[in-house]
């Protein structure tokens, strides 16, 4: 019989592991992601109140990290995040980003105001701990680069430009900042093809791979529930664009994972 190969390790940066999609089945959601390769992942808090139950995860998990924050969806139904709240939520050792947040006109553009406020505090929070601020942007690139600009002026901080589906010009005003842009499902959908342009366009350190998983799913589980495990489709049409072998692209985006994620990866390091 053939000797059977071990995938190249890569890491999905972000995902919903806390969502009831994954009830009563984690463990065996995380014993695929390792088969195929995604041998760490960050699962991302969406609301504050949820935080408890996204850590416990994290903390059940050696390859689990993860985030917290408020989704600017749900920046008007919850309670404002607080600078202080984040940061002190920021002291465990496997949180190592600050969001999910950012702005979202397409279902909620009346909250506009409370999301941008919303934003700004994630952002003072990214500053102050030093760790990545996740982003979510849709239908609202110009508030969106602006805000990120001016505070970024005011005073520097990292980010993601997480599950990236927005303009080459926010795109260019994010790289221009230094951050990062994510590569989701949508990327390998077989219409995307302005978008595989955009990232084709980015500079291959600067870029992530995710599942937004249960959302979000790449061909050829379109339109089923995702799950970290299909990170490795998405990353088959990253490395597709690039020119590049699976295994060199995996690599390289883990690498960038860890350049950004620095606390993840001397947590690593040191477990």
């Amino acid at each position: 019989m053939p000797e059977k190969t071990t995938p190249p390790e890569i890491v999905d940066s972000h995902c919903h592991l806390d969502f009831p999609d994954f009830a009563g089945e984690l463990s065996q959601v995380l014993a695929r992601a390792e088969a195929a390769g995604v041998t760490r992942m960050l699962t991302i808090c969406t609301r504050l109140r949820s935080e408890p139950a996204v850590r416990a995860i994290a903390e059940g998990h050696s390859g689990v990290f993860y985030a917290a924050g408020t989704h600017p969806m749900s920046a008007a139904d919850e309670p404002m995040a607080g600078v202080a709240e984040l940061v002190a939520l920021a002291r465990h050792p496997k949180m190592v980003g600050i969001g999910e947040t950012g702005l979202d006109y397409h279902y909620t553009a009346e909250s506009a105001a409370q999301q941008q406020e919303s934003l700004r505090i994630h952002i003072e929070a990214a500053r102050q701990t030093g760790l990545p601020m996740i982003v979510h942007a849709r239908a609202a690139d110009d508030d969106m680069a602006r805000i990120l600009t001016e505070e970024h002026r005011a005073g520097p901080y990292d980010a993601v430009m997480h599950c990236f589906s927005s303009s080459a010009a926010l795109a260019e005003t994010a790289l221009d900042l230094g951050f990062y842009l994510s590569m989701s499902g949508i990327a390998a959908f077989p219409k995307s093809h302005e978008l595989r342009a955009i990232f084709a366009a980015a500079p291959l350190e600067r870029l992530l791979v995710e599942t937004d998983a249960p959302y979000l799913a790449p061909p050829p589980h379109r339109g089923k529930r995702n799950e970290p495990a299909y990170t490795a489709h998405t990353a088959a049409v990253g490395a597709q664009i690039f020119g590049l072998d699976y295994g060199d692209f995996a690599r390289i985006t883990s690498a960038n994972f860890d350049r950004l994620f620095a606390k993840a990866a001397r947590w690593r390091e040191a477990a």
